[in-house]
């Protein structure tokens, strides 16, 4: 090849390393920009309530009485989400993915990504409609299982519970976190499952072996994507959970619920102004530190299991 083309040929490459390391670089600038712009916004927005004496602040108790049940209500639904949901998740994931006939399997995959798509708001209408039919249900866990906390009480007979939230909640967060482990479960090198049924492992035994211990970083970084979907949802928990008892309680079938952060914002801010309307902000900063550590605890839990992943 002649020298002269060689040179050119390099000099070409260097500068579209050059260009992308650049362009790299400036993404994420970008993205630290926006976390302290956001950051910045919260704060500004909140500073009237963080100064203000606590019977000016809504509720008229303080700032703690007022954000602390509805960070409690945040975390509970999410976390009843995520019970419902990972489990579910990995179970439709491993058959899409080890299961099901490649047809099948294929038209399940763009289901599943489709149902992604759809807007939160649809979800928040069928749970409204549903809540009233599912308190037949309700009556049966408070009767036979009353004696946990979680399902004693009086039982609402509009349906509009703490336990419907996470319900829809989990049918909302389902598609991705299924997604995200179905991919993951079909990185897992051919090798290892193929050695596997080769010592005579029956094919459960095989995803136990291979497929799990793979996907387990993925599992989890599902989990968390769907969790923070949870935490931020507005208008599915508006609609179904429309006003809240308030304070704590673990009552998941009553109608004294806590509420939750972005439910009482999509609620409340329309009509809020002066210091109640900063009180908002509040809320809004401390939903911004919890996702923030949640997603930190998620980045440590993967970086512990980076020998799953399969990038080795």
């Amino acid at each position: 090849m002649d020298p002269t083309k060689t040179s050119s040929l390099r000099s070409g490459r260097r500068f579209g390393d050059a260009i992308f390391s650049a362009l790299s670089h400036s993404a994420g600038i970008v993205i630290l920009l926006v976390l302290i712009g956001v950051t910045f916004f919260l704060f500004w927005g909140a500073k009237d309530a963080l100064v203000a004496d606590g019977s000016e602040v809504r509720g008229g108790a303080g700032l703690i009485a007022y954000i602390g049940p509805l960070i409690f209500g945040t975390l509970l639904s999410s976390i009843i989400a995520l019970l419902i949901a990972v489990p579910l998740s990995i179970g439709i994931a491993l058959f899409i993915s080890h299961y099901a006939p490649r047809r099948l399997a294929s038209g399940l995959g763009y289901v599943v990504d489709l149902l992604a798509a759809v807007p939160s708001i649809i979800f928040g209408l069928w749970g409204m409609q549903i809540a009233g039919s599912a308190v037949p249900s309700f009556e049966f866990l408070n009767e036979y299982l009353g004696f946990i906390p979680l399902f004693s009480g009086t039982v609402t007979t509009t349906g509009r519970t703490m336990l419907m939230i996470g319900i829809v909640l989990a049918i909302m967060i389902l598609p991705i976190m299924t997604a995200v482990n179905r991919e993951v479960f079909l990185q897992t090198p051919r090798l290892h499952e193929e050695a596997s049924l080769a010592l005579g492992a029956t094919r459960w035994e095989m995803i136990r072996q291979t497929v799990i211990p793979f996907g387990k970083s993925g599992v989890v970084s599902g989990a968390m994507l769907g969790l923070g979907r949870a935490l931020g949802e507005t208008m599915a928990v508006a609609i179904i959970l429309s006003a809240s008892g308030g304070g704590y309680s673990w009552e998941l079938l009553s109608a004294n619920t806590p509420g939750t952060i972005a439910g009482d914002i999509a609620l409340n801010f329309p009509e809020s102004f002066g210091v109640e309307r900063s009180t908002l902000f509040v809320s809004g900063l401390a939903l911004f530190v919890v996702t923030f550590l949640v997603n930190m605890f998620a980045r440590w839990i993967i970086s512990r299991r980076s020998e799953f992943s399969g990038a080795n």
